[in-house]
């Protein structure tokens, strides 16, 4: 089954992670459910594991560093983010669609990559192990876990300093 990831008692829950486009960190969205009475798990979870004022030639940004959870079934929404974002993904397979604008789906180490494809409107790409995506500010997209696995993704985003990393489209 198949689950669409909405706000929770009038709560958006949206996350700072590319392909996670509607999520926060297990705690608190179990919290928030739990108030809610709902008994649908969580199925994205996202945990910020570092953050730092952007550096000298980027004033007003924030660095940030998060690893994100997709379960098995999660459909994340269509959002963008206001910032450049990369997302590595360490396990499973993300199915990653573009609706608006350009992402690019690269390979390699960050010393060497190499560009696999640029991703237009409309296209969909399978995003494996040691894969990662480039995602440019205001790029629209919608991602989904069709797999039997947990995908998890590490992120990276340099966006403006008290901006959301994510916005709902």
């Amino acid at each position: 089954m198949k689950r669409l990831l909405l706000p929770v008692a009038s709560l958006s829950l949206v996350a700072a992670g590319f392909g996670a486009g509607i999520a926060v960190s297990a705690t608190a969205a179990d919290d928030t459910a739990a108030r809610a009475g709902a008994s649908e798990p969580v199925t994205v979870t996202r945990d910020p594991l570092a953050e730092a004022p952007g550096p000298s030639g980027a004033p007003k940004r924030t660095l940030g560093l998060a690893r994100v959870v997709v379960m098995p079934g999660a459909e994340l929404a269509s959002h963008h983010h206001p910032g450049t974002q990369l997302g590595y993904v360490a396990e499973g397979v993300l199915t990653y669609t573009v609706e608006t604008g350009r992402a690019q789906l690269m390979k390699g180490r960050g010393d060497d990559p190499t560009l696999m494809k640029n991703i237009g409107p409309g296209e969909t790409v399978h995003v494996k192990p040691g894969q990662w995506l480039v995602e440019e500010q205001g790029e629209v997209h919608h991602a989904s876990n069709r797999g039997d696995v947990p995908i998890v993704i590490y992120i990276s985003s340099l966006t403006r300093t008290g901006s959301p990393s994510a916005i709902p489209d």
